[in-house]
């Protein structure tokens, strides 16, 4: 699944082709993603520009003159710019066609991902109003994680990937960032030390920005906008070793499951 790098590489690379273009007409080939995707936007983009891309989260908001689309690619969801001519490729769901005869298209061959419209401020949307912070933000620091630690049983890496507690650590760079961090997955959020915190909050935000500049990790399907993948997998410490020597200390990588998920670490260096 698209984790936050592979999203901000998304946005990078489709940014500057979407940019100050107008919509000519809007093609909705299969509604039912996720969520339904509204077919009042075939009639309320014609018209209008795009004026700039952010996201929130895993989300893409494409902001036009007179609101909001907001993208969520799922699982296997991709954008990519190319000619209005040009064929559609098998599950393509949804495009905009532009006047100067490029189209922006989405495809998602499991239908997990989201196209979702608002005329109101984005932020306030149902799906995104109460995240919680970016790991890029000041608000992302070590006395807010600590805080939000507090009294907390659950082990430390799903309280590190709980959207409402800070967005876009997903399992893998939530395992990578632990490992760095040197603080055991299992342990309870609740007993992890402020010191410790302060290496977590500091290993999240060098692993994410490593991430990016890799072009996130593919471990299945992720391809960014140019439909080239990520390779930050090269990079991995943890994640899919298991039974792998570990890089640090030779000791085994172990592999147990939290909260669904499987979660990779070494039980020498981590603690």
């Amino acid at each position: 699944m698209p984790e936050l790098p592979e999203v901000e590489t998304t946005l990078r690379g489709i940014e500057p082709l979407v940019i100050n273009k107008v919509v000519d007409q809007v093609l909705i080939h299969k509604a039912s993603l996720r969520w339904p995707i509204p077919l009042e936007m075939a009639t309320l983009l014609p018209g209008q520009k795009f004026c700039f891309v952010s996201r929130r989260s895993k989300y893409l908001l494409f902001a036009l003159e007179q609101g909001t689309m907001i993208v969520h690619l799922g699982m296997t969801g991709h954008l990519r710019v190319d000619s209005s001519l040009s064929a559609r490729r098998k599950h393509d769901h949804f495009e905009i066609v532009f006047t100067d005869g490029t189209a922006l298209r989405y495809n998602d061959s499991r239908r997990f991902g989201s196209i979702l419209w608002t005329s109101d401020d984005p932020l306030q949307h149902i799906r995104l109003a109460n995240l919680g912070p970016e790991p890029f933000s000041s608000e992302f620091n070590v006395t807010y994680l600590y805080n939000r630690s507090r009294q907390r049983k659950v082990a430390v890496k799903p309280f590190l990937m709980d959207a409402h507690v800070v967005v876009g650590v997903g399992n893998i760079y939530a395992s990578e960032a632990l490992f760095r961090a040197r603080i055991s997955p299992i342990r309870p959020a609740g007993k992890v030390s402020k010191a410790a915190y302060g290496r977590l909050v500091e290993t999240v935000i060098i692993i994410l920005n490593d991430a990016i500049a890799a072009g996130g990790t593919t471990i299945r399907d992720f391809a960014n906008s140019e439909g080239q993948p990520g390779y930050f997998k090269q990079e991995l410490r943890v994640y899919g070793r298991a039974g792998q020597k570990c890089t640090a200390c030779d000791t085994l990588i172990k592999q147990v499951r939290l909260g669904q998920r499987s979660t990779y670490y070494c039980p020498c260096c981590q603690k």
